[in-house]
């Protein structure tokens, strides 16, 4: 057992998915499930159930899981302790943002910390915003760049770098639906939206549902990810509630106009740095988090 064949069988905890796992990890399908054979040989027990469909984690592997993440984070503190001298630090910092967040928000807080911290690398991932906290909790990212969630969950700790406006996002191409935006009151139950799947924008569009009394909102599609959402708003497949930033940082140009009825539509929300408590323990993570935590120019 060494401390690779522990990260592999973490992901795979995951991702439920030899193929996605071994794609991540850049080992073949049959390597991964060899290495997985060979931790179930040493401890004796069968950690998953597969069949040609699915992969399902067993009883005993989630105690083996629960053991790996110990020994793996364990590993992560004592290497970056033996690796650094003085008061450089030496080591790997996991990333997390949306493709927005990525031009709005990162770059201030990742010069500095480059600046101070010149012999860390940083590995970035980008995705869907609405998954950022799931990837720090799963230890896909050691910090992610999120928006605060309604409720965080128990253990995962927020600095707020700023806020994010919403706005309602039209397309500038005419479309069935243009001439019942431009009325004084919209009919917005015949408005095709595009939403996105969840996360902290979904939950104010949600709210703001209720709010206008719009029972059955006419939902185009729902989609993962702002950007995407920019892209077929701009097809004019629909309007969107959207945070004012990702319209700003995207190449398309979907806005006819901003009218009165769709600004300040509804409360804005912070967006910050989240990471697992008990990884700011961790002397690179805490050293990111330190920069973080000191006042930064809001984006939103």
């Amino acid at each position: 057992m060494n401390i690779r064949d522990l990260k592999l069988f973490l992901h795979l905890c995951e991702t439920c998915h030899f193929g996605m796992s071994a794609d991540a990890m850049h080992v073949s399908p049959s390597t991964l499930s060899r290495q997985i054979q060979r931790l179930e040989e040493q401890f004796g027990h069968q950690l998953f159930v597969r069949d040609n469909r699915q992969v399902q984690i067993t009883h005993e592997g989630e105690k083996v899981k629960r053991f790996a993440l110990q020994v793996v984070n364990l590993h992560q503190q004592l290497k970056q302790e033996l690796d650094q001298s003085d008061q450089q630090l030496v080591g790997e910092l996991t990333l997390f943002c949306s493709v927005t967040a990525a031009y709005s928000h990162l770059p201030d807080i990742l010069d500095r910390f480059r600046i101070h911290y010149p012999l860390v690398e940083i590995k970035l991932s980008t995705g869907d915003a609405a998954d950022a906290v799931e990837k720090i909790q799963s230890n896909q990212a050691d910090l992610a760049i999120a928006g605060k969630p309604k409720q965080l969950p128990a253990g995962v700790e927020f600095i707020k770098l700023g806020e994010i406006e919403m706005v309602l996002l039209i397309p500038k191409l005419n479309s069935s639906f243009s001439d019942k935006l431009h009325q004084k009151t919209p009919d917005w139950h015949n408005i095709p939206f595009i939403l996105p799947e969840h996360g902290p924008s979904r939950q104010r569009i949600d709210l703001w549902f209720k709010q206008q009394k719009i029972t059955s909102p006419r939902i185009y599609a729902t989609v993962a990810g702002h950007e995407a959402i920019v892209s077929m708003v701009a097809l004019g497949c629909g309007v969107a509630l959207l945070p004012k930033v990702v319209m700003e940082n995207s190449p398309e140009r979907v806005r006819e106009r901003i009218t009165e009825w769709s600004t300040n539509l509804m409360e804005p929300f912070d967006v910050g740095i989240c990471v697992q408590k008990r990884r700011l323990s961790e002397k690179i993570i805490s050293a990111f988090w330190a920069l973080g935590s000191k006042n930064l120019p809001s984006n939103g």
